[in-house]
């Protein structure tokens, strides 16, 4: 139910956070969000006597946690200013490659080896015919070419800050962890946004319905069930829902904002899901360290 609920939710929030941008900036957006989402969960955390991460446990799992949502999501929120929703979620689906790529440069994490460099170049290709066309007639100071490079920015952020994570040893319960996550980012955020002089009153009804809708399903229902299913499944099956989202963020910007979506790219959308599942097929499973056998044995 977890993973279903990602992939569902996180699908529609490209196109709420394009609705909510229409109005409100990025750093506003992401202050808000985050910080009333985190606040709500905390609270109801609280008096269901669950276990709070205090010291140096609350101290990382904050410090993860603007690392995951401020940079993967804050990244996104500000290329979508530039970058069409649902193209944003094809960006996207590039993650699973800096998982491999992050992973196997840290300590103890899995090695590359042929097919799966295979996978990553099937990815690139697949990549370079998606932005090609844009950047021949925009150049490489071209909109989508900064939405593009702000996006994969996130995702490295997104996937070290998930990777140490998932080896940080904590007590509390993984939503409670992403509650202190999103509140944490919420209050890095808030930082600018009150720098930044926003002005209320310039609030369209539908970018603050947007924002509402955001909080809700995807960050109170959308990310508690991600640290949900990431804490209880394998990450190769959690990790399907970078196919889902794009499919539902597609047709949502063609159904509101007419966002052109054409063969090309469709094409290239295929070919970035075939390098993405060649490398989740081939990816070698960490070697178990041998137990040091006992004196008794």
């Amino acid at each position: 139910m977890a993973l279903s609920a990602v992939c569902v939710f996180w699908g529609t929030t490209y196109l709420g956070i394009r609705i909510a941008l229409e109005s409100m900036q990025p750093q506003v957006l992401m202050a808000l969000r985050y910080t009333i989402s985190g606040t709500i969960l905390l609270i109801a955390a609280y008096f269901m006597g669950a276990h709070l991460p205090t010291g140096r446990e609350l101290a990382f799992t904050a410090l993860f946690g603007v690392m995951i949502i401020g940079a993967g999501t804050g990244c996104l929120v500000f290329a979508e200013q530039w970058v069409p929703s649902g193209l944003a979620s094809v960006f996207i689906t590039l993650s699973p490659f800096w998982f491999i790529g992050i992973d196997a440069l840290i300590p103890g994490g899995e090695r590359l080896h042929g097919p799966t460099i295979f996978g990553l170049l099937v990815g690139l290709a697949g990549t370079t015919l998606l932005v090609a066309p844009e950047i021949v007639s925009e150049g490489f100071g071209g909109p989508l070419m900064r939405g593009f490079l702000m996006i994969e920015l996130g995702c490295g952020g997104w996937c070290l800050g998930s990777i140490l994570q998932r080896r940080h040893q904590t007590k509390a319960h993984p939503v409670v962890n992403g509650a202190v996550q999103q509140l944490a980012t919420g209050l890095v955020f808030a930082i600018p946004a009150l720098l930044s002089k926003p002005h209320p009153s310039t609030w369209s009804h539908r970018s603050i319905g947007a924002v509402g809708y955001l909080v809700v399903f995807g960050s109170i229902v959308g990310y508690s069930s991600y640290s949900f299913a990431l804490a209880h499944l394998p990450v190769s099956v959690v990790s399907i829902y970078n196919y889902i989202n794009p499919v539902i963020a597609v047709f949502l910007g063609w159904l509101f904002f007419r966002e052109h979506f054409g063969p090309v790219e469709m094409l290239a959308m295929l070919v970035i899901f075939v390098g993405v599942a060649l490398v989740k097929r081939y990816s070698l499973p960490p070697v178990p360290k041998p137990a040091r056998a006992s004196v008794a044995s």
